[in-house]
């Protein structure tokens, strides 16, 4: 039994947070007003005035509704796939030069190798797909993704400055190398708010792979700071699609409801004691899941598809859980309204046999990667959607580990890489930037050096740092990424932090 008078009781019970949000109560109520006057600007769902036909915008015309982000996780080797650097043949097992690393930092797994750093060219052939006087050079392990090149516009100057997978994921899903902000889909989810009522706005997938080298941690999906309420959903392939959907045994959907709206008068309660906005986030996630009950299990059900629509995919899309069917669900989430859905693919991470590892992972993404650019098409949905494609950095023109003409390993190459995009805004069938012939350095149009820079101030034209690639996407969804911030700990908080340039020479 406690000697505390009811008062000490109270002032134990009181948390700072709770202290700061009764005190804030008079002040707030009064602000409330301006606040939602000026929500357009930080992170409001309302159409701009006479635009009801933004799709979602809040600071311009949006071109884009959705965007489905395909991660491969790892680092895809731009020079195997996307990058062709001929050249390099005839420096197979050459030193890199040392003015082309030009004192660059790189991993421990090469820093000390005995063979140095010998030169690596590719052992895949590549055909330059012609839609306009560049053309887009893609290697035969993309035979898929190749027929619709016609819609991609490949970025070959995408970089950052993390060399190392856990920063470099963290730091192109939430705008910084150190965990705990807000991921991309969390920014848009908050900025844009839901298009349907019976899903999240946020849904993540995890491919089946034969190379699952790298852990995915849920803070790439996650809120940070922000309320939990616009963290992204984990679908899965096994059991039920989302952990706990189904009601346990004995317990009806009625005794569900019953239970829902108890739970959510205490919290309710709680809300009024302690001010804390997450007990409603809470209860909005609560009811979030009720109603998945029933709109989850039909979305899974792939048993009206078409068999058009599975020759589109292939047949792995018949298979939970592959890239491919991961795919035709994004297809079908987009239907209904997710405005963000991200597919992780894991196992690029090659520093030894690469040609066995990535032959593996392109056969398992190719087909899932052009079928859904052209399920999109046909449906009338790629001219709203944006479809991005990438991993956290590339890999090395040099070789790690055993070195010959049919097998070879590559280490992590921040300095340069490529994504494509496609959609929603995005101008098809271009390539943009350019590497130098060594695939190392982001190169001008004579084949030198650049020094790009990630700042508005200092932006360098033809590079994409990965801020100006998340600038990017927001601009497309009708979001100045300098105008959408979050306040926390007494600073505006954005997603391309203090830096970003949007780069309107891929805008279609």
């Amino acid at each position: 039994m406690s000697n505390n008078t009811p008062l000490r009781e109270f002032e134990l019970l009181q948390t700072r947070r709770q202290l700061f949000g009764r005190a804030a109560l008079g002040v707030g109520t009064a602000a409330m007003a301006n606040l939602l006057g000026t929500a357009n600007a930080v992170g409001g769902t309302s159409p701009l005035p006479g635009d009801e036909d933004l799709n979602g915008g809040i600071h311009h015309k949006a071109k884009a509704k959705r965007v489905i982000y395909l991660f491969m996780s790892g680092g895809p080797s731009h020079l195997d796939l996307w990058d062709y650097k001929p050249k390099l043949k005839d420096l197979f097992k050459k030193q890199l030069p040392k003015e082309i690393r030009d004192g660059q930092r790189i991993t421990g797994m090469t820093a000390n190798q005995k063979s140095g750093l010998p030169l690596c060219p590719s052992k895949y052939e590549f055909k330059k797909y012609d839609n306009n006087q560049n053309g887009i050079w893609i290697s035969e392990l993309l035979p898929y993704t190749a027929k619709v090149a016609k819609e991609l516009c490949v970025v070959k100057s995408t970089f950052t400055e993390a060399i190392n997978h856990d920063p470099a994921i963290t730091y192109i899903q939430t705008g910084s190398q150190i965990p705990g902000r807000p991921s991309l889909g969390a920014w848009l989810s908050y900025g844009l708010g839901s298009m349907n009522e019976n899903l999240p706005g946020y849904v993540v997938m995890h491919a089946k792979t034969n190379f699952p080298e790298q852990s995915l941690f849920n803070r790439l999906w996650g809120t940070g700071f922000m309320p939990s309420e616009h963290q992204g959903i984990l679908m899965r392939s096994q059991g039920d699609p989302v952990l706990y959907l189904s009601n346990p045994k004995g317990v009806s959907r009625t005794d569900r409801r019953k239970q829902l709206d108890a739970l959510s008068a205490l919290n309710h309660g709680q809300h009024e004691k302690f001010a804390d906005p997450e007990i409603l986030a809470r209860i909005k996630q609560h009811e979030m899941a009720y109603k998945m009950q029933t709109s989850v299990p039909e979305l899974m059900d792939l048993s009206k598809e078409t068999d058009e629509t599975f020759k589109l995919y292939g047949d792995a899309a018949k298979t939970p859980g592959t890239f491919a069917a991961c795919c035709l669900n994004a297809r079908r989430l987009a239907e209904r309204g997710v405005r963000n859905i991200q597919i992780f693919h894991r196992g690029w991470d090659a520093h030894g046999n690469l040609p066995r590892e990535h032959e593996s992972q392109c056969k398992d993404i190719d087909q899932g990667c052009a079928g859904l650019i052209m399920d999109l098409k046909q449906r009338g949905m790629l001219d709203d959607t944006l479809v991005i494609w990438g991993g956290e950095f590339g890999r090395t023109a040099y070789c790690q580990g055993g070195l010959t003409k049919e097998n070879y390993g590559r280490d992590h190459h921040p300095r340069c890489f490529t994504t494509w995009m496609a959609g929603g805004g995005i101008k098809p069938g271009i390539t943009y930037g350019r590497t130098d012939d060594y695939g190392y350095n982001i190169a001008d149009e004579d084949g030198e050096t650049l020094v790009p820079q990630p700042t508005k101030e200092k932006w360098t034209p033809g590079t994409m740092h990965i801020h100006n690639l998340n600038a990017t996407i927001l601009h497309l969804l009708g979001i100045d990424h300098r105008k959408l911030t979050y306040r926390y700990q007494g600073r505006d908080f954005r997603l391309t932090d203090v830096h970003g340039h949007v780069i309107k020479d891929v805008l279609a």
